[in-house]
């Protein structure tokens, strides 16, 4: 498992500083509102998960992050969202600036139709003018690092030239973690990304996921709460468009505060 670079940051102390954080945050869609009143916040180099029914507002409180929800024209969202204390609705906020700093890894993996190789090189020319122009011997190195850090290197080193778009479901997930790895984000944002996989796989990225804890700050959608159970420091469980309780992982599943919560997990409803 990674730790934070921050030797003074202990990832699991109470004290920890906070990463994300929304107040009063309300969206809507048109007219119907799919967020009410949310105050949420995500601690540093946590592991963060929220659950909840389909259609409670996890994705949509996910995308609110990185003001990805804005790409749709009728969307209108009221609040705060902080990353880093950071205001990102702030006027003057760059949106491309805003996205280096808050990658997102989405339900089914989106490799370029590039090289592996030149799917890691791609947002870091995006972010980094010039960096084009660097020596080979550094590119390759960029390339490596990341692929390391995403455990696929020893499996790609040999077809780093070859498309990404042959590589299995398993590997293309991790490559879209990497690609986002080489422009250093400080949160990473994650759409239910084993919705794809095969249990096999799924288990092999929850494990990444786990080995990224402490160097990033990962926020999870997901719709499997046993995989909430074991990949996450903390969790959130919403309903119709509100936060309802959120804490220790395994204080939320054994002991719920609310009674909301506990039929949820309990299957009750969802």
């Amino acid at each position: 498992m990674t730790t934070s670079k921050d030797d003074s940051v202990d990832p699991l102390t109470d004290t920890q500083e906070i990463a994300v954080r929304t107040e009063k945050l309300s969206l809507w869609y048109g007219s119907f509102q799919a967020l009410y009143d949310v105050d949420f916040a995500v601690r540093r180099g946590l592991i963060t998960s929220l659950i909840g029914p389909s259609g409670c507002g996890k994705s949509t409180l996910l995308r609110c992050v990185n003001r990805i929800n804005e790409r749709l024209g009728y969307v209108r969202t009221e609040g705060k969202v902080e990353v880093l204390d950071t205001d990102v609705y702030a006027s003057g906020i760059e949106l491309t600036q805003l996205r280096r700093h808050v990658g997102m890894v989405f339900q089914r993996p989106n490799p370029l139709p590039l090289s592996i190789r030149e799917n890691i090189l791609f947002a870091h020319q995006l972010h980094e003018p010039g960096s084009e122009a660097l020596p080979k011997a550094d590119r390759d190195a960029i390339v490596e690092k990341a692929l390391r850090e995403v455990l696929l290197w020893d499996t790609v080193k040999d077809r780093l030239d070859r498309s990404a778009t042959g590589l299995s479901l398993e590997e293309q997930q991790k490559l879209c973690i990497a690609r986002l790895l080489p422009v250093k984000p400080k949160v990473i944002l994650m759409d239910e990304p084993c919705s794809a996989l095969d249990p096999k796989a799924t288990a092999a990225v929850e494990d990444l996921i786990w080995q990224l804890r402490g160097e990033y700050t990962i926020l999870l959608v997901t719709h499997n709460m046993a995989q909430a159970r074991r990949a996450s420091d903390e969790c959130a469980f919403m309903l119709m468009g509100r936060m309802v309780e959120h804490g220790p992982t395994d204080r939320l599943f054994v002991t719920p505060e609310d009674t909301r919560t506990a039929d949820y997990i309990e299957g009750k409803y969802g």
